[in-house]
């Protein structure tokens, strides 16, 4: 039985509002991302864009309003996540259903043709260092020539001391804007796991194993690790383009 869309929306926008403990200027992070993909995709009739790490389709929601003659193809490894997406967010985007940085998990995109951008938020640092460089490699070889790959995440600094500081910037920033006193993502999950109408896609969630419900499996690198491994993919030029704290928009584009 599939979820209602009434339940969908509930829960999607309690994620959202979740969501905003733990991403600084979460919002203006967004638009930000969109309007980088906004402008590497000038000029080119219906570009193809891929949202890798989904969720229940936050990001792919905003770039289809801001790009709506975008095709979008959004990926994720969580059942719970991509069925709130396609109920609630089904207009934005085709998900699919993978585990980013597995061996062959570019087939299930079902891609035809070449990508423009891919996107990414908060969801990338979940790679340890071998499966990020193969995935960064496999979007080299997914991207257009002057595509792009667009990552919003926490990106601490190299020098310990300031990974610290930075942090705890972003933590001021968030209570400055009374972000901390919504639920927490461990409180999102509970709640969630105890609705009757998320019971059969939960039982789906358990039978797959580990899946983006839980964090201990984070692996936050600095912007220099990440330039290393994505020039060592093919991407020529990496830089920031926007930062709060230790959340950091990092661009690298493809010759």
């Amino acid at each position: 039985m599939g979820v209602s869309t009434a339940a969908a929306r509930t829960w999607v926008e309690r994620w959202e509002r979740q969501q905003q403990r733990y991403a600084v200027e979460r919002e203006e992070r967004f638009s930000v991302i969109s309007d980088v993909v906004e402008h590497v995709c000038a000029g080119r009739p219906r570009p193809l864009l891929l949202d890798l790490g989904c969720g229940p389709g936050s990001l792919s929601a905003r770039l289809a309003r801001r790009l709506p003659d975008a095709e979008i193809v959004a990926v994720d490894r969580d059942p719970v996540l991509l069925e709130l997406a396609r109920t609630h967010h089904g207009h934005a985007a085709r998900y699919a259903e993978a585990v980013i940085g597995q061996d062959g998990w570019t087939d299930a995109l079902g891609l035809r043709r070449g990508a423009d951008v891919a996107v990414s938020t908060t969801a990338l640092h979940c790679l340890p260092d071998a499966a990020l460089s193969e995935t960064y490699r496999s979007l080299a070889a997914l991207l257009c020539p002057g595509g792009a790959l667009v990552n919003g995440d926490h990106f601490p600094p190299d020098l310990g001391p300031f990974s610290c500081l930075t942090a705890h910037v972003g933590r001021r920033r968030a209570e400055r804007a009374g972000e901390h006193g919504h639920e927490d993502w461990e409180s999102w999950w509970r709640a969630a796991a105890a609705d009757p109408e998320l019971a059969d896609v939960f039982e789906r969630r358990r039978r797959g194993g580990p899946s983006s419900g839980a964090e201990d499996g984070s692996h936050y690198l600095p912007v220099a690790r990440h330039a290393e491994l994505l020039r060592g993919a093919g991407f020529r030029h990496v830089a920031p383009v926007w930062q709060v704290g230790d959340s950091c928009v990092l661009v690298a584009l493809k010759d």
